[in-house]
């Protein structure tokens, strides 16, 4: 599906509806449900579920994320937590210890944990169960359909997609992963199938049983007892009593315009808020605060409806703990072994904090009145508010489309060195040097430096970097 901006006929009119998102198929999956009637709620949740089949190198089932949904006839803002919770509820045991793994980025080796000890209790189920009660127009079974149809017979790698699984390998090869990732005992390539045994009918009882199933229901205890055998806590009272929770919504000005978004661990509207000047150096110096450097898998999905409503859903597994869901097709985040996301005095049923940030931008729109502008979020942890601060100077101060804004170059200050995409302007480079900083430039764009997609009246676009599309409808 082709990235697409919105036509000269439409500069007038608020903003068109349609989806961006990290793979063809779920912006398909996206574009289907709003051509059906389907609210901005309705295409994310199916985009989200598609997700789960088309990219589970970086999501899934066994997740947790975020959405921000934008209400446009109020102006209402409700930012929605499902990120994943620390396990333990009733356990008569302490975890054991984690398994380290190691995986390779940009030619730096970082270290994780996984295994059972590293799961925590998943919310990407309730997530979109709680987004559809909320917003939904269309049935529950209906929304998940286009789901259950791409994982009865898999859906292609995207090349960039390919590029990832590489890095990510050996937290996605243990258990059952082998024998999905690296079939014959060699790695997908771009273009292969991807496909999830089981995984179908799995979507299946989700149409049919809600949510449900995997917090009281016959997932749940397989859960609970596939982490207890590979030494974790979680426990079916840490299902069961899994909530969805409504956050604040913080607001700052940002290039005439208003950004709305819930408080992240990178701290994105305080980063937006102290941007003066969209000159490199001021960016540059906006983004230095020291911020752990992983990977990132994380995918992002972004719709806005005929009726001007937007709903944008950033969802993760972290990098795989290993431990599938035998006969489901589904694999378990390990979001315990990331430390970084671990607050002091987080116990048993306490949420985990994150780095996913998605938000929306109103402001005046061309035909008068003020409005939506802009849905967006981002993959790539630490990336992910510097691939939103780029997106959002090139749409809304520089005045490009979403398409050329998600395209441009990038800079990320990492390890006190500026890590740079190529095809920086020759200018902002003299600028950034004259300012004292050590630059390295990577040989092409790079998923590294995050994963945008965003839906706006400047067009829909998903990023490049990770095989993303954007379609208007």
């Amino acid at each position: 599906m082709q990235q697409t901006t919105p036509a000269s006929t439409r500069a007038h009119l608020p903003t068109p509806a349609g989806i961006a998102a990290g793979h063809p198929a779920t912006t398909q999956a996206g574009a289907q449900i709003l051509a059906a009637g389907g609210s901005a709620a309705d295409a994310a949740v199916a985009a989200v579920l598609a997700s789960c089949v088309a990219e589970t190198i970086l999501t899934g089932l066994g997740g947790g994320g975020f959405a921000t949904y934008y209400d446009a006839a109020t102006g209402e803002v409700t930012c929605l937590d499902f990120f994943c919770s620390v396990p333990g509820l009733g356990a008569d045991r302490e975890p054991e210890p984690m398994t380290p793994i190691s995986v390779e980025f940009g030619g730096v080796p970082i270290p994780y944990s996984a295994g059972g000890p590293s799961v925590g209790v998943p919310g990407v189920p309730a997530g979109c169960g709680e987004l559809h009660r909320r917003w939904g127009r269309l049935d529950w079974a209906d929304v998940v359909k286009p789901a259950i149809e791409l994982a009865k017979a898999g859906v292609p790698l995207p090349e960039a997609q390919a590029v990832s699984l590489i890095s990510i390998a050996p937290a996605l090869l243990p258990g059952e992963g082998a024998a999905i990732y690296a079939p014959g005992g060699r790695l997908l390539a771009g273009g292969e199938v991807l496909f999830h045994p089981g995984l179908a009918a799995t979507l299946s009882l989700l149409a049919q049983e809600g949510p449900a199933l995997f917090y009281t229901g016959s997932a749940a205890k397989l859960a609970a007892d596939c982490v207890a055998a590979g030494g974790g806590v979680l426990t079916e009272a840490d299902l069961a009593g899994y909530t969805v929770n409504a956050v604040p919504v913080f607001s700052t000005s940002f290039a005439g315009h208003t950004v709305h978004a819930r408080a992240d661990l990178n701290r994105t509207i305080e980063t937006l808020a102290r941007v003066e000047h969209t000159d490199p150096v001021s960016v540059a110096r906006a983004l230095e605060d020291p911020l752990p450097q992983k990977v990132g898998d994380t995918t992002n999905v972004s719709v806005v409806d005929g009726d001007g409503n937007a709903c944008v859903v950033t969802t993760t597994m972290g990098i795989g703990s290993g431990v599938w869901l035998p006969g489901m097709g589904v694999h378990l985040n390990s979001m315990l072994g990331e430390g970084e996301l671990l607050t002091p005095g987080l116990g048993p049923g306490g949420r985990m904090s994150s780095m996913m940030c998605p938000l929306v931008v109103t402001g005046e729109l061309p035909g008068g009145g003020r409005g939506l502008v802009l849905a967006a979020g981002s993959a790539g942890a630490s990336r992910i508010r510097t691939a939103l601060l780029h997106t959002l100077i090139g749409v809304l101060d520089r005045g490009l489309s979403t398409v050329d804004a998600i395209a441009r170059p990038r800079f990320h200050p990492a390890g006190g060195v500026l890590q740079a995409e190529p095809g920086l302007p020759d200018e902002d480079l003299l600028a950034l040097a004259a300012a004292g900083y050590q630059m390295r430039v990577w040989g092409a764009l790079d998923h590294y430096f995050g994963g945008a997609s965003a839906v706006g009246l400047a067009g829909a676009a998903g990023d490049p970097r990770r095989g993303g599309t954007g379609i208007l409808l």
